[in-house]
């Protein structure tokens, strides 16, 4: 009976730990008053075609990037990439670092700047509002994008009209040199047409924060904006994956009532995710990455990883997608 009761609660002991271990990796935490993060792990293709839909969605979507007064940021271990969202109202929002990304604990506040070893490329899709980096200003207007490299000390995010807040949806990634900042606004951007009405994914491809287009430098961050006219749902067909980077798409501009199925997963182990306005999903380097919508919609592919070549990927032939 001893045996018994010691193997029972050796067994309750382990699944305590797992449990403890699995939420402590995406707990929700506070690094100050407005600032909040969460941290994802990185996860195998092998486990990940056996997760129920309760699993997929909290290892891959992001819900809350967008709130009022804040900023959200969720940092995956793939390719150590930063997604968030910084909605300011009345206040303007410094965005400071977050404590996994600390580059010296030693250092107080040195050491501790948000870009002192990364880039970020932010893009407003919200009112008309403002990005100050180490004092100098940059006006964003809906669609407009910026580019800060590493090394900045301050970047300051500010909405010109509360009751309109400006939303700006930021991508960040490790930097190993300084490139200068770089405001991208739809007309500088490469502008590609895609697709056709009758494939319904008629669309138009931004290439804003690319090496080369309108100036920008970048060590691996590539970040532009897909609209799918009306009429066309479908996104990036035929699919695709690109062993050399991951990519992050964040979907917006999907009108109230409507929805955006991700499909994602290796191209013969697909999976749906069900996604609403202003949420993202995280792609692995192994996974696929295209959407339908119940209407057409906007999203921002953002990516990171060992190249900047914008064609690298793995073409998956429609007919052989499962």
């Amino acid at each position: 009976m001893k045996k018994i009761l010691m193997t029972t609660a050796i067994c309750l002991a382990a699944i305590s730990v797992n449990a403890q271990c699995k939420c402590k990796g995406y707990e929700v935490k506070a690094e100050n008053s407005y600032t909040n993060y969460c941290v994802r792990q990185a996860s195998n293709p092998r486990d990940a075609k056996s997760y129920d839909t309760q699993r997929l969605r909290s290892e891959y979507l992001i819900e809350k990037i967008m709130a009022p007064g804040e900023v959200n940021w969720t940092y995956t271990t793939i390719d150590r990439f930063l997604v968030g969202g910084a909605m300011p109202t009345d206040t303007p929002l410094k965005l400071t670092s977050i404590e996994p990304l600390y580059v010296d604990l030693s250092k107080s506040d040195n050491g501790r700047n948000l870009l002192d070893n990364r880039e970020i490329g932010i893009i407003n899709v919200g009112g008309d509002g403002s990005v100050t980096v180490d004092g100098k200003r940059y006006d964003l207007a809906f669609q407009e994008a910026i580019y800060v490299g590493k090394g900045v000390k301050e970047i300051i995010v500010a909405s010109k009209n509360a009751q309109n807040p400006a939303k700006f949806y930021m991508n960040s990634a490790c930097a190993h040199q300084s490139y200068p900042t770089k405001k991208v606004s739809l007309k500088d951007a490469k502008n590609i047409i895609a697709g056709s009405a009758a494939e319904s994914n008629d669309r138009v491809i931004h290439q804003m924060i690319l090496n080369g287009v309108a100036g920008v430098r970048t060590c691996q961050l590539q970040m532009g904006i897909t609209e799918l006219k009306s009429g066309s749902v479908w996104n990036t067909m035929p699919a695709h994956t690109h062993l050399k980077r991951m990519e992050v798409y964040f979907y917006f501009k999907v009108p109230e009532g409507q929805s955006v199925c991700h499909i994602m997963g290796e191209p013969q182990e697909t999976r749906l995710i069900w996604t609403g306005n202003e949420q993202a999903v995280i792609n692995p380097e192994w996974s696929v990455h295209c959407a339908a919508g119940t209407s057409n919609y906007t999203f921002i592919w953002g990516m990171a990883g060992e190249n900047l070549i914008y064609n690298d990927m793995q073409v998956v032939k429609i007919t052989e997608l499962k």
